[in-house]
């Protein structure tokens, strides 16, 4: 028996591979060859209803439509594109809710940034998603959807995706690993290419590289961890929810889970200006990564309207990494995009809400 994701009284079949559709197929009493044409119409030419899918017999699409049984697209409210090209989306759930993606390219790579909840409820500092709080968790078909829509806007197939936009993606991991797997085995996206960002949840980096190894196989995907700050003090201060989950229990976690999947973990850095980008900043940074099989991102912080942060000077994000550097850590400085355009996330998705609000 199949059990199709479902919101709103509806049900849908994005997110299901090959073999499940044909499954549902003939569970609808239809030949299983049926399910390889849904397939096929979702994933390859992109299809957003049923309707659409003129293959199927009329009978059986109206018998779908009538068990509230859809695709499970999302529908594209407005789209931003930056004056380097980078393209933010935003798009409307079944349910009436909203979120945001983000289209990242280069000449060689596309990368989409998605979100894996309709808000956050972590509530870091430096962030616009987590100012309105959590509503909900996306479903498998909300998740996939994004990289679908961004690929269909750009007209260029993506190459990476980062679960770096709204949301914690541990606080939702079994879609956000059911999504990992639709994206590699339906949507072509090597696992390799995929990274999943926390800022850190008690107790699940181990239970992650165990459910991990059990939906996925071999884990493959980079883990990506919000640290944001060398020390315990001033993580509480840019991370609220730090105060539950001490830095060293964070890294203890951190080590059992490269020893339980061999891959490496990458730690974010999002540099605040005076406030944790000074020199003992990057040397009490370069203590933590002492004997860690892992690599630092720097990020400049994006402002938000609800938040004081200064963006450092690049002296400060050079001498960073210099320092890092010499003190022999893996480092690289992340290219700032879309700034132009509102690119901290859930900036564009607040003012579309504030929008709505003032109609």
């Amino acid at each position: 028996m199949i059990n199709l994701p479902h919101l709103s009284g509806n049900s849908f079949l994005l997110g299901l591979s090959s073999e499940k559709l044909e499954e549902f197929a003939l569970q609808e009493g239809e030949k299983a060859f049926r399910g390889r044409q849904i397939y096929e119409w979702i994933y390859q030419k992109g299809v957003k209803d049923l309707d659409s899918i003129t293959v199927l017999p009329k009978q059986w699409r109206d018998s779908l439509q009538s068990k509230g049984i859809k695709i499970g697209r999302l529908e594209k409210i407005n789209r931003v594109v930056a004056e380097d090209s980078t393209l933010k989306l935003l798009m409307g759930t079944l349910d009436g809710e909203i979120i945001e993606t983000v289209g990242i390219p280069t000449d060689k790579r596309l990368t989409v940034c998605v979100s894996s909840q309709i808000g956050c409820p972590m509530g870091c500092r430096f962030c616009a998603t987590g100012k309105g709080g959590l509503n909900r968790s996306l479903d498998v078909n909300e998740i996939v959807d994004q990289v679908i829509s961004i690929r269909e806007t750009m007209n260029r197939k993506p190459t990476h995706v980062v679960f770096m936009g709204m949301g914690e993606p541990l606080l939702n991991i079994r879609n956000v690993l059911d999504s990992i797997k639709c994206l590699t085995n339906e949507v072509g996206i090597g696992q390799r290419k995929i990274t999943v960002s926390t800022v850190g949840i008690p107790n699940t980096l181990p239970n992650l590289a165990k459910l991990a190894q059990e939906r996925l196989g071999r884990v493959k995907f980079t883990l990506a961890v919000s640290l944001h700050a060398p020390n315990q003090h001033l993580r509480e201060l840019i991370i609220p929810s730090a105060s539950s989950y001490p830095i060293n229990s964070l890294l203890k976690d951190c080590k059992q889970y490269i020893e339980l999947t061999g891959r490496r973990v990458s730690f974010e850095y999002i540099l605040l200006g005076g406030l944790n980008d000074q020199d003992i900043h990057a040397e009490q940074l370069a203590n933590l990564m002492r004997g860690f099989q892992s690599h630092v991102n720097l990020i400049a912080y994006n402002p938000i309207a609800e938040e004081n942060f200064e963006r450092p000077s690049k002296y400060r994000v050079n001498r960073f990494r210099e320092l890092l550097e010499k003190r022999g850590t893996a480092v690289s400085v992340r290219a700032s995009r879309g700034r132009d355009k509102d690119a901290a996330c859930g900036q564009l998705r607040r003012q579309e809400i504030d929008k709505m609000k003032i109609k």
